[in-house]
């Protein structure tokens, strides 16, 4: 089955998991799959993640949940999409809750938070919002 957002789908996965408690879930892997889940694993928002398999790559994410149970996770959203692409400059790049979340950006160096990429003065395309 070909999918025309591999993103939308790897965002809504983690959703559903969180939201009926499963401590993993998995999906079709990609490298820029793996280079989000490697943010938010930097970002404290997952546990961990493995990305394996040759032919067929899978890419495991171990959620994470505090004391309580409560999710790490409290919403995802996809910024930009594919019949709209949201490209933003370093001066301009959107903080979610005023700092509280991260924005995922993919540039020419990588995939990185918003965080990094003002930092390294880097625009890119915004690819989701994480809170």
């Amino acid at each position: 089955m070909s999918l025309s957002d591999p993103i939308a789908d790897m965002i809504v996965r983690v959703k559903n998991a969180q939201r009926v408690g499963h401590t993993e879930v998995e999906m079709p892997g990609s490298r820029l799959k793996g280079e989000i889940a490697r943010v938010f694993q930097q970002e404290g928002y997952i546990a961990g993640f493995t990305l394996a398999g040759d032919p067929k790559r899978v890419l495991l994410i171990t959620l994470k949940y505090g004391t309580d149970g409560s999710p790490a996770i409290r919403d995802i959203k996809r910024v930009s999409k594919p019949g709209l692409r949201r490209f933003t400059g370093y001066k301009d790049m959107p903080r979610v809750l005023k700092g509280l979340g991260t924005t995922v950006v993919t540039t020419s160096q990588g995939v990185m938070s918003g965080k990094e990429a003002r930092q390294r003065k880097l625009g890119g395309e915004v690819i989701c919002s994480i809170w």
